[in-house]
């Protein structure tokens, strides 16, 4: 016979409810898809034609302002989008705490070094094509 066969239906979810967090992480992962909606398909149209351009071409693209600060906010919500379907992908499938804390630790600093590898790269062509 399970232990469980004796708790009350209260005590057995205690603790397993909400953790008042998913509201917020649920409107943020919306925003930011939305902002893709836009850009992502901004992005393929701008990113055929910088290639049909050839590599001049391609720099010279992404050393205008518009175009430059446009792939910065796409890599920005697109690293952010995977960042919180990552989270709920480790919080929802990463049983052990310690394991899931590390998990999370992880994830964040790898999308903060994806971001800031992406957005640098983007700024050295953009300032340093002017130079």
């Amino acid at each position: 016979m399970s232990n469980n066969q004796f708790l009350t239906p209260a005590k057995a979810a205690r603790g397993l409810g909400s953790a008042k967090s998913g509201t917020g992480h649920h409107i943020r992962q919306r925003v930011s898809a939305i902002a893709l909606i836009f850009l992502v398909p901004w992005f393929l149209y701008s990113v055929i034609q910088a290639v049909q351009a050839g590599e001049t071409g391609a720099a010279e693209w992404v050393s205008q302002p518009v175009p430059a600060i446009l792939l910065i906010l796409t890599a920005g919500a697109t690293i952010y989008h995977m960042r919180l379907g990552m989270q709920v992908v480790i919080e929802d499938y990463i049983g052990k705490s310690s394991t899931r804390a590390a998990l999370l630790i992880l994830n964040s600093f790898a999308c903060i070094a994806l971001f800031a590898v992406t957005a640098l790269s983007v700024l050295k062509l953009w300032i340093g094509a002017g130079a």
